[in-house]
């Protein structure tokens, strides 16, 4: 049942994360797309799902309407009542009949040239034409053009009958000032612009512009992955988004192909990570919550990708991939790191501009970082890191460009995401301790912090109980050599070894190593000197959960004696009593081992307390010791829970008598000097 649980769980990890990350990822049926003028084109193959008009690009577009509404001969009308008008307030003006009469002549010839608003008359002159169009309705709606170079503005036919008035009667006082006011308030324009017919036939030809450009049909190209998006393709885009936004229902079966061909190349990348770790890792693929950790991981920096592509041009290299396989490693292992960098950029390629080169870029930054970090032990490791996977983007960045023959090509742009993406990268160290409150792992960076003896519980432990402290000093060198021996977590058993018997502090006197002549146990009878003794373990629990101290490390409090007994004191009882007394007061409470590291913390701990009360220390008497303790421990069954072999268990033994040796080894004996006799001579 527990097995089933666990599988179900692992498949429902899966099914969530393949379906976020393919609700995520970008595709061609979307109404909208992010792209620039002049910048790769980001997706995959686009090709039209209808036919879709080409219209000309917004620049040609521009300049074209530009250009025909600067030369579209304006439509005009002439007004005869604008003359009739003008010759009437001449004639009740003030002007003498002389006068009066010489400028009549002029006015009428000004208005036979033609007599315009000013604004009209500047628009005439910009066209190239100087020409201006007549709407006859009476004509079978005839136009008819006619020249306007010779038309004049109002002020321009004043001017003109002013200058010819003078020239007429050789002397330019003919006229009063209050004369030229008058002339001047009385000129009206006789051509006015239809502006009916003058805007009705400039839409029409400004229509006519985007007309007869031609159609993408069907299944042609619209743009493909990587190509520059130009502003006629500009054009086209805005045109297929804004028809799609109207049709989406005619695309729904191209939609759902491409769905299903994303689920199923993500399913297929989260498959092959699930087959590595059952078959290699089948530990780590046995715990849900290295599974969850693993999946959510990917998932997450996944969609963080996604989102920067959307967001930003050069987004898919602003997402620092690396600290994805950095995370895995610190804490899992280099391996898994590796497959799950695979795993990562084999999903996130589906974004790529670039595939090829996003692919061999990911994949080397990634496996650099992880060489360049190996075993972390301090988190400004994690800075050099960064600056390591700055120098590895803008290396292979600048020699995939060389390759591809584009040197010319590189964008300065591209090194400044890098140096974004490696900023993030340096910012892991705050996930490390997130991910170590949320599914309560230990990094090795705190494992080493927490091995600092002068962590204020271990310092405590110092001076409330120095003959432990001695004592799990040197437990934690003999146990950590064993687990280099043997391959297992040296820096988590040293650690945890300094902490396995923080429980002492609660009643230091109790216990040998803290005594100094007097023993408390003399007074008491056995199973209350046992429960003293047993009690560390809980009360040493009590201090580490106070303390916040990891549950790998509270592991090594609670399984470093296993469910062991107090011989010494069950022996006691036993002997007291002419029989084998209830084992039950005297055992401690267990669990037993259940890990390589807390079950090398158990031989270290009973074999370096036994190497204390020998009477002698030499080579076979170190063995024997070793051998003893050691052999007693797996016959009482108390490292059967853990997955230690019989060639790790020689292998410690090995490590312990070598360690004990070096520790206790038999010093010479320095010889007296002897006193010089005097020779006495007389």
């Amino acid at each position: 049942m527990k097995l089933l649980k666990k599988k179900l769980t692992h498949f429902l990890l899966l099914l969530v994360a393949v379906a976020a990350i393919v609700l995520a990822l970008p595709r061609n049926d979307r109404a909208s797309f992010t792209y620039e003028e002049g910048q790769p084109w980001r997706y995959s193959l686009l090709t039209a799902p209808f036919d879709i008009p080409v219209y000309l690009d917004s620049t040609t577009y521009n300049y074209l309407t530009d250009s025909i509404t600067r030369n579209f001969p304006p439509y005009v009308t002439y007004s005869d009542s604008a003359v009739r008008n003008t010759m009437d307030r001449l004639g009740h003006s003030a002007i003498s009949p002389v006068k009066l009469a010489q400028l009549r002549r002029l006015v009428a010839q000004v208005y036979e040239k033609g007599v315009m608003p000013s604004s009209l008359r500047k628009r005439v002159r910009g066209t190239a034409s100087r020409q201006v169009r007549i709407f006859t309705e009476d004509d079978d709606n005839m136009v008819n053009a006619r020249d306007a170079s010779a038309m004049l503005s109002v002020d321009e036919a004043c001017k003109w009958v002013l200058d010819n008035y003078s020239s007429s009667f050789g002397e330019i006082d003919g006229l009063a000032q209050s004369d030229v006011e008058a002339l001047r308030t009385a000129l009206s324009p006789n051509i006015l612009l239809d502006s009916l017919h003058d805007t009705k036939y400039l839409s029409q030809a400004l229509q006519g512009v985007n007309a007869g450009q031609g159609k993408i049909r069907q299944g042609q190209r619209i743009v493909d992955r990587g190509e520059i998006v130009t502003p006629q393709i500009y054009t086209n885009l805005q045109t297929y988004e804004e028809m799609l936004s109207k049709n989406q229902e005619g695309d729904q079966t191209h939609t759902m192909v491409t769905i299903a061909g994303q689920f199923v190349y993500v399913l297929l990348a989260f498959v092959i990570f699930y087959l590595y770790l059952s078959l290699y890792r089948p530990a780590v693929f046995a715990d849900t919550r290295y599974m969850a950790f693993m999946v959510s991981l990917i998932t997450l920096f996944t969609l963080l990708a996604a989102l920067l592509f959307e967001n930003f041009s050069l987004g898919i290299y602003l997402t620092p991939v690396a600290a994805v396989p950095v995370m895995v490693l610190i804490f899992i292992d280099s391996r898994t790191a590796v497959i799950s960098l695979l795993v990562t950029v084999m999903i996130t390629a589906l974004m790529a501009t670039y595939q090829f080169q996003f692919v061999v870029t990911e994949i080397v930054v990634g496996l650099m970082a992880i060489f360049s970090l190996n075993q972390l032990s301090r988190r400004s490791q994690l800075l050099r890191t960064s600056l390591v996977i700055f120098l590895a983007y803008s290396v292979i960045g600048t020699v995939l460009s060389c390759v591809s023959g584009e040197v010319e090509s590189i964008d300065w742009r591209m090194f400044m995401a890098y140096a974004i993406n490696s900023l993030l990268f340096s910012l892991t160290y705050i996930l490390i301790f997130v991910i170590e409150k949320i599914f309560g792992f230990t990094s090795a960076v705190t494992l080493v912090e927490l091995s600092d003896i002068n962590n204020p519980l271990l310092r405590r432990l110092a001076e409330e109980a120095p003959g432990t402290f001695q004592h799990s000093m040197q437990v934690s060198t003999l146990a950590a050599e064993a687990a280099r021996a043997i391959g297992a977590n040296t820096q988590l058993v040293r650690t945890g070894a300094l902490y396995h018997d923080i429980g002492k502090m609660h009643s230091p006197i109790f216990f040998t190593e803290n005594q100094h002549g007097v023993n408390p146990h003399d007074g008491l009878d056995p199973q209350t000197s046992a429960r003293k003794i047993i009690g560390h373990i809980s009360d040493g629990v009590i201090l580490a959960e106070k303390a916040k101290l990891p549950r790998v490390i509270q592991n090594f409090i609670r399984e470093h004696h296993g469910k062991g007994i107090t011989k010494y004191f069950y022996t006691v009882a036993s002997n007291a009593a002419g029989h084998d007394v209830d084992k039950a007061p005297f055992s401690y409470p267990g669990p037993n081992p259940q890990s390589r590291e807390t079950a090398i913390m158990m031989m270290a701990d009973a074999v370096e307390a036994a190497s204390r009360s020998l009477k002698e220390y030499t080579a076979d008497s170190i063995s024997n010791l070793v051998d003893k303790i050691i052999d007693s421990q797996i016959a009482d069954g108390l490292l059967r829970e853990s997955p230690v072999s019989f060639a790790d268990v020689e292998n410690i033994k090995a490590t312990f008598k070598k360690r004990l040796g070096t520790i206790y080894h038999t010093r010479v004996a320095y010889p007296d000097r002897r006193q010089q006799v005097s020779s006495g001579h007389a």
